[in-house]
């Protein structure tokens, strides 16, 4: 046998990324997107799972951010740490995200979450993100475009909102006078909390909460990102989305025009 008959070997990328096996799943399954493209007229909606707090999978994480941060490691894969069942606890990241300020990889492979908080765009030194295979995470908030020196990721394209593959629509925005800062419902809003504007970092106050979808180029995808913005100059000030997406922010709904898919 030749040298170019020789069987080829791809090395798994992600083999120490995946945690611990076992009995029980490690996520939930997700039928949100019709990913057979057939959504006309369809409207979905938001995540509606809360964070449980006094799971043990969501203590451990934190326990995992404060070691990360005291010793600046500048790869962080919290999730190998965390037992299928502890996994599947996790729908949302810490806060506390925000002190992982040497973090240059972060690796969420296989993740059970629906959604990552504001507090991503803290990570100042983030170079690479990796949620691949996280098929419940659909969106990302805005203030990941925060993170200036991130140039490479891998997400799982056909389980974003508005992908180029078969256009998914976008979960319909509220109204800003609906919105009530003491209480932000997962469903209704995308988030459990809303404390600050994704655009000029002010506080939101009664009122002023202006929601908006926007798809950008971020590293190495284009990203469906959610404003929650403190004024329509906030909104105003927003770059130009991203070539061959719906070209101006929009409030997401089954009536937003897409472009036709590229497949």
């Amino acid at each position: 046998m030749g040298e170019e008959d020789q069987p080829k070997l791809f090395s798994n990328r992600w083999a120490d990324a995946v945690g611990p096996g076992g009995d029980e799943p490690a996520r939930d399954r997700c039928q949100c997107l019709d990913r057979r493209g057939e959504h006309s007229g369809k409207t979905v909606g938001f995540h509606p799972d809360r964070q449980d707090t006094s799971a043990p999978g969501w203590l451990r994480l934190l326990e995992l951010i404060d070691e990360a941060a005291a010793d600046g490691r500048e790869v962080f894969k919290p999730l190998v740490e965390l037992s299928p069942a502890e996994r599947r606890q996790v729908v949302t990241l810490p806060r506390a995200v925000a002190k992982l300020t040497a973090v240059k990889h972060f690796v969420l492979y296989g993740s059970n979450l629906v959604r990552i908080p504001p507090e991503i765009g803290a990570m100042t030194s983030l170079e690479e993100f990796s949620p691949y295979t996280s098929h419940r995470l659909h969106w990302f908030p805005y203030e990941i475009t925060r993170c200036r020196e991130l140039r490479r990721s891998t997400v799982s394209t056909r389980a974003l909102y508005g992908n180029f593959k078969y256009r998914p629509p976008f979960p319909p925005l509220r109204q800003a006078d609906e919105w009530d800062p003491g209480v932000a419902e997962p469903r209704r809003w995308g988030a459990e909390a809303i404390r600050s504007c994704s655009v000029c970092d002010g506080p939101l106050e009664d009122g002023r909460l202006r929601q908006v979808w926007i798809s950008r180029v971020v590293a190495a995808d284009v990203l469906p990102l959610l404003v929650n913005a403190c004024s329509a100059e906030c909104v105003g000030a927003l770059p130009a989305p991203a070539e061959g997406y719906v070209s101006v922010p929009h409030h997401g709904g089954p009536d937003v025009v897409q472009p036709s898919t590229r497949f």
